[in-house]
């Protein structure tokens, strides 16, 4: 059987990069995947290409999750259409890089609005469905640079330490519901992201890697699938960091 058999995941962000690894990983295992992103053309346009593969992939475009409304309505679609919710995947996030000295006041509040409060509103709003059927896997995206920091990125590095944190919380407090909280930490992944880095600091990240490469969305999708099945069951508060070694020495 598969790992994911007949249950329903939401991830958000699934449009591209990461998330979209992880729509199709869950999809591959049996999950009827539900894609929430920003973005209506490209969140089309991953459904239309994984659903020619023969995967189960709804897609739900324009959820803007810093919005609580909008986030509750599109929980309560999804719960009309399939009638529970097993998994949460917190993907979706921006960066908004900056130093310290330059960083304005809207870069830093819309960052955490996205990477932060988003997962939080997310959360709050399956929480009572995987209360009440006593089972639950969320699964939130951080990052290495939450756990070692990043020169330029006061916002990201706050908005994913925020996370790595609340994944602690939230995992003592719904354990005894049966639901697990975990956290993924990727190191440099080889997305649409990773390529806006300049150039000589790409290279300059890569040759410090220890396994040689750069990361790539299905390494964090292995993982993600792992922490969302069955056999992750007694793991919860914790954060996988996955770089590839880059911050071993």
């Amino acid at each position: 059987m598969t790992k994911l058999h007949q249950k329903v995941a939401i991830v958000t962000g699934g449009a591209g990069g990461i998330g979209r690894a992880i729509a199709e990983r869950f999809a591959e295992e049996g999950a009827q995947v539900v894609i929430w992103d920003v973005e209506s053309e490209a969140t089309q346009r991953t459904a239309s290409e994984l659903n020619r593969q023969g995967l189960s992939v709804t897609t739900m475009p324009g959820i803007d999750i810093t919005q609580v409304g909008i986030v509750q309505q599109a929980v309560e679609t999804v719960l009309s259409r399939f009638g529970t919710i097993h998994v949460l995947v917190n993907n979706a996030g921006i960066t908004q890089d900056s130093t310290l000295r330059k960083l304005e006041p809207e870069k830093w509040q819309r960052v955490l609005d996205v990477n932060l409060t988003g997962a939080l509103n997310c959360t709050q709003a399956v929480l009572e469905t995987m209360i009440g059927q006593h089972y639950g896997r969320i699964v939130n995206m951080a990052s290495s640079v939450g756990i070692h920091g990043n020169f330029g990125q006061t916002n990201y590095v706050a908005a994913k330490a925020g996370l790595i944190g609340m994944t602690k919380v939230w995992g003592r407090e719904l354990g005894k519901y049966g639901i697990t909280v975990n956290a993924i930490a990727p190191g440099a992944i080889q997305t649409a992201m990773f390529e806006a880095v300049p150039d000589t600091l790409r290279q300059m990240i890569q040759s410090r890697i220890a396994v040689g490469r750069l990361g790539q969305p299905e390494d964090i999708a292995h993982a993600a699938l792992f922490l969302a099945s069955d056999e992750a069951s007694f793991i919860t508060g914790q954060t996988l960091e996955i770089d590839g070694g880059l911050y071993l020495g």
